[in-house]
């Protein structure tokens, strides 16, 4: 198993070199991308991308915690969390060995 990240750096690199595009025009549309799928999800939208998967906002309620070091009961508030559910076709190839 791998312990490698691919930084937005790599992903910039990648697409010059896939597409053809300058670095610049690179970064600026995976910028743009990045910015377009954030501010969907800001305004509660789903985001779905074809052979990739689905970011979805989900609402949680507030409910009761507990610090693991101490065992404290501590409030945890209701807040929003954006939740990551694969395509099939991304299932199969993570599951590859």
């Amino acid at each position: 198993m791998s312990n490698e990240t691919v930084t937005r750096a790599e992903v910039t690199d990648a697409i010059v070199r896939e597409v053809g595009v300058t670095r610049q025009e690179s970064a600026d549309l995976l910028d743009r991308t990045l910015e377009l799928i954030g501010a969907a999800l800001e305004h509660e939208e789903d985001v779905k991308l074809a052979r990739f998967g689905n970011f979805v906002v989900r609402s949680k309620s507030a409910r009761e915690g507990r610090n693991p070091k101490t065992g404290e009961e501590a409030p945890i508030a209701a807040r929003r969390v954006v939740t990551f559910r694969p395509s099939p076709m991304l299932k199969s190839l993570v599951g590859r060995d």
